[in-house]
């Protein structure tokens, strides 16, 4: 079994035992090894042969041997002890707007329902009322769930998508009279890859008519229920967002409660009640008299806690409070921090913009050079070009280099592809004769692992080779990229100088944060580019930025922020 799977089996085992009724320490625990399981920068395999599972956050002696069990044997006797009492398919029913676990232990125990079929079934004949808690108006909320999962399904939002619905909406009440602040929260705002519902907030004296403009919005198709702290509403296309109205004197325990990841929150509440008081959304209680201690920042937050700001994007709990009190939290990069983009395509490949017109856009948005990397010939699908296009195209560039003048330079790449057998596209004189070499996997991605990894590395090795572009080759949602042995293929990089790029289109985000970290802990650098296909695509590159924040990079590593002079002896000083 792959990190993937385990994660997922994890995953399952949480929800079946919140099902049955366990501790909830004890589904927290399964939760959150699931979670750092999925988020690992390295294979689960190679780690357990180092004797490191147990180094993993939330990785104890039991759950480290429920690992090496399905890491040897492909299975988990516990998980199948489990499913054996508790019918796996009653996970499905916690997809359900407003059914939790006890709801869903009681629909088994007393009508023994086990599937959605069955609940929708039990609903539309008006069993449902019969049961204890349980009344006309919940059954048609549960038929109202189940039909919303019919139209749009419950899977997890890319970022991309989500990062334009929240700030759409955010615009809107930002206008509204007696809205003095507002902003998501969530994991959008850690800039995680995905999502599940959008939150939203909103710091403001009086809610009513805050509350009353978001219910009524025409991108809404339904309310799922409204007061005057919390609304929450399904959009047209399936999204759930939720809106929380606070005054603006609790704004910054607001702000972090609904930001911070639940582990990261729980360790904050446990640096709290250390100090003496209690912490949730509106305050801190002290837990001597009951006084409250209002937060209108984050930064008072911290300051309470006497703990530096920590940035939004590292509230996972990976280190970053015991970096943050030890004084030694990273100063991330940022997107004011980098000067160029080293991916791109033109018309002359796949790309809908010319040489011409993608260097004006990244001029006007600040940057101070580009490479232009159209495909390779072996991308027939992308129009890839032949050496003699290649040439003619180097042609195109130098003159339009020549045309913006010396403080902003166009520089000859190409963005070639690793061939099924470990080749590259072109030879190692057609590659010397490139200012910036790119190599990508984009065909036969399901190879086995040591086949695909070896072609990965054939390219990291060669000399030539200046960049490892989205290095899985993943597009998500619908793939999820090349099974590669990822602490094989950073070794490499770190050994032989080649960057790795974390690519910001929200399709890709590859390298994963995970990585991120990882590669930084060996000396690995990387590059943050657009892989922009057309000059609006230049605006994606906070993605990519918020990916490699979240794991934990500063500029220093980050080689498009160096100033065009230092990249250039880079290249020259590793090809």
């Amino acid at each position: 079994m792959n990190n993937r799977e385990i994660a997922q089996t994890f995953a399952t085992i949480a929800d079946l035992l919140a099902i049955r009724g366990d501790s909830v320490h004890r589904v927290l625990a399964y939760r959150r090894a699931a979670e750092n399981v999925t988020e690992l920068g390295r294979d689960l395999d190679a780690i357990r042969q180092e004797g490191k599972l147990q180094d993993i956050p939330g990785i104890g002696a039991t759950l480290a041997a429920k690992i090496a069990e399905m890491l040897d044997s492909g299975r988990l006797e516990f998980y199948e002890t489990l499913t054996a009492e508790i019918p796996g398919t009653l996970v499905e029913l916690l997809r359900v707007e407003g059914l939790g676990p006890k709801r869903v232990k009681q629909l088994y125990d007393e009508l023994g329902i086990e599937s959605l079929e069955e609940l929708s079934a039990a609903a539309q004949a008006g069993r449902l009322r019969e049961l204890s808690g349980l009344g006309k108006k919940s059954e048609a909320k549960i038929l109202a769930g189940i039909a919303t999962l019919d139209r749009h399904g419950d899977e997890r939002m890319l970022l991309g998508v989500a990062w334009p619905i929240a700030h759409e909406i955010l615009s809107e009440l930002r206008a509204l009279p007696g809205v003095i602040k507002a902003a998501a929260a969530g994991s959008l705002r850690r800039m995680r890859e995905t999502t599940g519902d959008i939150d939203l907030l909103v710091a403001a004296e009086a809610s009513a008519e805050v509350m009353r403009y978001f219910r009524e919005m025409q991108r809404v198709d339904n309310v799922l229920g409204s007061g005057p702290t919390k609304t929450s509403v399904v959009l047209h296309n399936g999204v759930q967002v939720d809106l929380r109205v606070l005054a603006p004197q609790r704004w910054g325990t607001l702000l972090s409660y609904f930001t911070g990841s639940k582990a990261h929150n729980v360790r904050l509440r446990e640096v709290a009640l250390a100090k003496g008081f209690s912490l949730n959304e509106h305050a801190f209680t002290s837990l001597e008299d009951g006084s409250e201690i209002l937060c209108a920042s984050e930064e008072a937050v911290y300051e309470v806690l006497d703990l530096p700001y920590i940035p939004p994007q590292l509230r996972e709990d990976r280190g970053e409070i015991e970096a943050a009190s030890a004084r030694a939290l990273p100063e991330l990069v940022s997107l004011t921090d980098l000067r160029g983009d080293l991916h791109m395509h033109t018309t002359w490949s796949d790309g809908r913009q010319t040489v011409r017109e993608m260097a004006r856009a990244a001029q006007a948005l600040g940057h101070e050079y580009i490479v232009i990397t159209d495909h390779s010939a072996s991308l027939g699908i992308a129009n890839g070009l032949s050496v003699e296009r290649l040439w003619a195209q180097q042609e195109e560039i130098r003159a339009v280099d020549e045309e913006m003048g010396p403080a902003f330079r166009v520089l000859h790449g190409s963005e070639i592809e690793i061939r099924a057998d470990g080749s590259l596209d072109y030879t190692d004189d057609v590659l010397a004769g490139l200012d910036f070499v790119i190599a990508s996997l984009h065909m036969s991605l399901a190879q086995p692992r040591d086949v695909i990894t070896r072609r990965a590395l054939a390219a990291i090795e060669n000399p030539h080779v200046d960049m490892l572009a989205h290095p899985t080759g993943r597009l998500m949602p619908e793939r999820a990229g090349a099974d590669l042995d990822m602490d094989r293929v950073l070794a490499a990089a770190a050994q032989h100088g080649t960057i790795l790029e974390v690519n910001a289109s929200p399709s890709r985000l590859d390298l994963r944060d995970s990585h991120v970290r990882r590669a930084l802990e060996i000396g690995v650098r990387l590059a943050i580019n657009t892989d922009a296909h057309h000059s609006d695509q230049l605006e994606l590159t906070h993605f990519g930025v918020g990916t490699a924040q979240r794991g934990w990079a500063t500029a220093t590593s980050v080689v498009n922020t160096w100033p065009i002079d230092r990249l250039l002896r880079y290249l020259r000083g590793r090809g």
